[in-house]
């Protein structure tokens, strides 16, 4: 929250909860449930394992959080398809270009 100059009362209203959700976790340093640590890494733009990753931790913006959100509810079957297709899609790029 420092980094980014974020107030508590910032952080609630990109994550989608209660300022005093927010203000217990860090002043009576509650354990947030997984579900209100889902919202809060959202609201940073982050994922679960970004959130726990030790080093350097990417941001994720624009069109690659959308390509995440569009993930997340597919089955398995189906992500393993779209894995196989963005595969074969380097294999014929051979180079990636930015679209954020």
């Amino acid at each position: 929250m420092q980094e980014r100059g974020w107030t508590e009362y910032r952080l609630s209203r990109a994550c989608g909860l209660s300022q005093s959700t927010i203000g217990n976790i860090f002043r009576r340093q509650t354990v947030p449930s997984l579900s209100t640590l889902e919202a809060i890494c959202r609201g940073f733009g982050m994922t679960l394992g970004q959130f726990f990753a030790e080093g350097n931790v990417t941001e994720v913006t624009g069109s690659t959080k959308e390509l995440l959100d569009a993930w997340m509810p597919l089955t398995p079957e189906q992500k393993k398809a779209v894995l196989q297709l963005v595969q074969v899609m380097n294999q014929k790029d051979g180079a990636s270009s930015s679209i954020d």
